[in-house]
């Protein structure tokens, strides 16, 4: 029988091995994600970009926010006002339950129809290697089911908060809401196949991932 994954997945299992990469707003996943992809040439999805296309005038996700939200969360064109929104989902727990339950279903349905759609245009014979996908809140949704292996990418706090307020443009006091309303970063890594520490020099973080690719982890 085969070993299992933090995901409970017997690793193998898929035809094509799809690794979730996650990590805390601030430790860097965009930039691991990116460097994997194009170092590697791993197939790269983002569930960022998804979910900003549903909430896209008219998409699925826009809709539901539409039924749920006051007009003061959209522009006079109907498109969601997304910083003021983003504003408010740091600062109501509440409130971030309840899009959380109207948007994740959505997002996790085009995810799984974009990663077999990938696979299924993939030259599986050649050994593309795995599919990589950056799911930020993967923990929080309970995704772990929908791939084979877990990623988490993390960094010291002082570290991250120096990075939010940096391009986010944000004060100490918004970015620590913005930490505190995700999953403890370190459950998340104690939770996961392997971690990355972005805390450092990037060369320090690109030797990192160097390494754990050299040790086949990923096959």
């Amino acid at each position: 029988m085969q070993p299992e994954s933090a995901t409970g997945k017997q690793k193998g299992k898929n035809e094509q091995q799809v690794i979730g990469i996650t990590g805390g707003i601030g430790s860097g996943k965009s930039k691991v994600c990116s460097f994997l992809s194009e170092k590697y040439n791993f197939p790269l999805l983002n569930l960022d970009i998804i979910c900003r296309d549903l909430l896209q005038p008219q998409e699925a996700g826009w809709q539901a926010l539409r039924a749920l939200l006051p007009d003061a969360y959209f522009t006079r064109k109907g498109e969601l006002d997304r910083q003021f929104f983003r504003q408010q989902l740091f600062a109501d727990s509440g409130l971030r339950s309840q899009v959380d339950t109207v948007l994740h279903p959505l997002a996790r349905q085009e995810m799984e129809q974009q990663i077999a759609s990938l696979i299924k245009g993939l030259d599986t014979g050649n050994s593309p290697g795995p599919i990589l996908i950056e799911i930020p809140l993967l923990f929080e949704a309970g995704w772990q089911e929908s791939v084979d292996m877990i990623l988490v990418v993390y960094a010291d706090m002082t570290v991250r908060l120096q990075r939010i307020m940096q391009r986010d443009r944000v004060s100490e006091e918004q970015a620590r809401k913005a930490v505190a309303a995700q999953q403890c970063l370190r459950e998340k890594a104690a939770s996961a196949d392997h971690a990355i520490d972005n805390s450092g020099p990037w060369e320090q973080t690109c030797s990192q991932a160097q390494q754990m690719i050299a040790s086949g982890i990923f096959s």
